[in-house]
């Protein structure tokens, strides 16, 4: 059974009543976990809704989602007196305080972590090493996005949260378990759609301030009839990041060519990070695909895990 205790600012504790419909949904990253849990309202919560700032959501003991308090809401129904909480992990911390605009000569992940995540309390995963120079935060930029630019240019992967509220600088897809859905597999729903709109073709980024037009290809999506052409300005800039940039571009665009969505009669089936064989001979040869969100519920159809695969 789910259970949810609110932290409040100044560190009291309070254990909600049982949970009568609860949501927790997971991405790792961007957009980030999210919660939202229904209960009886009794009138000790008068003193501790206006000042929790945290939640801690436990199955069997175990951490399922830790993070910030976002809104809670009281309301009258035929079931009595109620309230409904939401609220985000922990990277909610990350994309919700603007970072100043930066230029790095020389910098480390210590250096990033310290300056953009250590201000807000969050603690990450000691021991990688990774540093690049000629790093820039630009003005308008969150703390999140000043983070995953470093590592994703210089390392080639974005960072994640842990369901405990732990920064993890490494590559989340493949980094948990495979499961196989067969059609054995207790699915209760599956959808799989594959669209081109939004995939580029063609990245033309141009250097006004030096006169320098650079392509990029997306020769695969070419090759296949796609023509989608993006055209992006960018200040002075070199070779390497005009590339760098055009490469990016095309990858984010593609990464929701395929989705494929289905359902189990269970909570907390999987988790980003996991991978899925799916083998089931209606859908055509066996495949392997990460989870990049999985939304588990409890509501009155009873609890279950709907899994969101794709590419990574």
């Amino acid at each position: 059974m789910l259970t949810m205790e609110l932290t409040t600012w100044d560190g009291r504790q309070y254990q909600l009543p049982v949970l009568l419909d609860w949501s927790l949904t997971y991405t790792g990253g961007v957009p980030c976990d999210s919660m939202s849990a229904t209960c009886p309202y009794d009138s000790g919560m008068a003193e501790i809704l206006p000042d929790a700032t945290r939640f801690t959501a436990r199955e069997n003991g175990q951490i399922m989602l830790y993070g910030v308090i976002d809104a809670y809401e009281i309301s009258l129904s035929g079931q009595g007196l109620l309230v409904t909480l939401e609220g985000r992990g922990m990277a909610a911390l990350l994309l919700d305080n603007e970072s100043e605009a930066l230029t790095y000569g020389t910098a480390t992940l210590e250096d990033i972590l310290t300056n953009h995540a250590l201000p807000y309390h969050i603690p990450w995963e000691k021991g990688i090493s990774l540093s690049g120079s000629g790093y820039a935060v630009t003005s308008g930029s969150s703390q999140w996005k000043a983070i995953q630019g470093f590592t994703h240019r210089f390392g080639g992967f974005d960072p994640y949260f842990t369901k405990e509220g732990l920064l993890v600088p490494r590559r989340l897809w493949g980094s948990g378990r495979t499961l196989r859905v067969d059609a054995k597999a207790p699915v209760t729903s599956l959808r799989r759609r594959e669209q081109r709109y939004g995939v580029i073709s063609e990245m033309l980024i141009q250097d006004k301030v030096q006169g320098i037009r650079h392509r990029v290809i997306n020769e695969e999506f070419l090759q296949k009839g796609g023509c989608r052409r993006h055209v992006l300005y960018m200040p002075r800039s070199t070779a390497d990041e005009r590339r760098y940039t055009g490469e990016y571009q095309i990858a984010q665009s593609a990464l929701e060519q395929l989705e494929i969505t289905l359902e189990l009669p269970f909570p907390f089936a999987a988790f980003p990070g996991d991978r899925v064989c799916l083998a089931i001979e209606q859908l055509g040869p066996e495949e392997t695909f990460d989870v990049t969100e999985a939304r588990c519920r409890m509501d009155e159809k009873g609890q279950r895990t709907e899994i969101v695969l794709s590419r990574r």
